[in-house]
């Protein structure tokens, strides 16, 4: 460096300017130093943002994996519940096929059946017709031939009102046959349903109105002319039948009221024996059935007369009116096989049979159980003591093994006599 003196003005300068230099580079040093501080206090600073953000995003991404996997999980089920109710669905599918297919098969047996009852309906319509046809046929036919002979105008008259009195009579004649052909068919269950009510309705016979079925038997049924007795006491009521489908029963098809049927009946059957004995036919027995409300049902009352009428002369002899309703047990013992009786019979008593007790104890036995098993009642109405009527119970307790005063016992006591009483009167039908 070049020097010059002290008091040289270019000397001054220089030196002023060397100092602005100087100056200078320590200001941008010092700015450069200051950059370099700064510079390490944001790196500084900056770190643990970094971390922190480093972190957080971290944790946000996991949280985010997770509840991706739990709507993954929540999916997977909601997809196997719908797959379940898919499958419940094709079962239901299913199931409704195959009721379908039974339906289809159902209808087309309705169908089938439909078809075959058309044409057995139309089978009947053409029996009808033809039926119809036959009896239009036979009113043609020529019934009778009035010849009359004289002089005078007055003969036409007579021959006019005998014609009518004529036609009267077999009119009167042919309806009073058809009904009786007509009711003896019905007891017989001859009639097919459609000719009942068909026949009833051209017979001016009403179909709905209660009826009940009487039977009277007699052994003087041919001497004494029961059928017409009969019919001369019931009138010419078109509402009461008398007919006989055999010689020994006459066959009573009575209307009775709803209010009083059953009374109404009893007081029909006594009047009917009333009426017999007066004509001195003493041994007339009268059964009955129950009541029926429709003509389709008479044959019903006439068995239940016919069985009660066979059944009273086995187990109530004694009695000369006798009605179904008061069989009980009898009308069962009365359809029992004959070996079924036996073997029961062999089974309680071993080899001995209950008739085989001496008059004595059976009287015994029957006033017992006609005063309903009382001891004291029997012993009064036998006229024996107390402890007499208890030894017989107890001899009898000994010899079959059933003791009278246990219900039980009476009632196996009372069906084998009514068993023994059955076996008996089939065995008169044998020999």
């Amino acid at each position: 460096m070049k020097n010059y003196p002290e008091g040289n003005k270019y000397g001054s300068c220089r030196i002023k300017i060397n100092r602005a230099w100087g100056r200078a580079a320590l200001g941008i040093t010092g700015a450069a130093l200051i950059s370099l501080l700064i510079f390490a206090l944001v790196s500084i600073l900056l770190k643990p943002i970094s971390a922190s953000a480093t972190a957080s995003s971290s944790s946000i991404t996991s949280d985010s994996i997770k509840e991706k996997e739990e709507q993954i999980d929540s999916a997977e089920k909601e997809k196997e519940q719908l797959e379940s109710e898919l499958s419940d669905l094709q079962k239901i599918k299913d199931e409704l096929e195959s009721q379908k297919t039974d339906l289809q098969a159902y209808v087309s047996l309705l169908d089938s059946n439909l078809a075959d009852i058309e044409a057995n309906i139309a089978e009947l319509n053409a029996s009808i017709t033809a039926k119809e046809t036959e009896i239009s046929e036979t009113e043609k036919q020529l019934e009778y031939i009035l010849v009359l002979e004289g002089t005078g105008e007055d003969v036409y008259m007579i021959g006019k009102m005998a014609v009518l009195q004529l036609q009267g009579l077999l009119v009167a004649y042919k309806e009073r046959f058809d009904k009786d052909n007509f009711i003896k068919n019905l007891l017989l269950d001859n009639l097919l349903l459609v000719d009942i009510y068909s026949r009833s309705k051209k017979l001016h016979i009403q179909a709905d109105v209660p009826r009940i079925v009487l039977i009277i038997e007699s052994e003087r049924n041919r001497e004494y002319n029961v059928l017409e007795l009969m019919r001369a006491h019931f009138g010419s009521s078109s509402r009461d039948f008398v007919t006989a489908v055999d010689e020994n029963d006459v066959i009573v098809v009575k209307e009775v009221s709803d209010a009083d049927s059953v009374k109404e009946v009893e007081k029909t059957a006594a009047n009917i024996q009333t009426f017999l004995q007066k004509e001195n036919i003493r041994d007339a027995r009268v059964a009955y059935g129950t009541v029926v409300s429709e003509i389709k049902e008479v044959s019903r009352s006439y068995k239940e007369a016919k069985m009660a009428l066979d059944v009273g002369k086995i187990f109530f002899d004694d009695r000369n009116v006798i009605a179904y309703s008061e069989l009980g047990i009898g009308r069962l013992i009365y359809q029992l096989p004959i070996p079924l009786c036996k073997m029961f019979i062999k089974e309680i008593f071993g080899g001995r049979s209950p008739d085989e007790f001496d008059d004595e104890t059976l009287t015994t036995i029957n006033k017992f159980f006609e005063n309903s098993l009382n001891v004291s009642e029997t012993s009064r109405q036998l006229f024996i003591h107390r402890n007499t009527l208890v030894y017989r119970l107890d001899k009898l307790q000994k010899t079959t093994g059933l003791d009278l005063r246990v219900f039980e016992d009476a009632i196996t006591f009372k069906i084998a006599l009514m068993v023994v009483k059955y076996m008996k009167y089939m065995e008169t039908f044998e020999y």
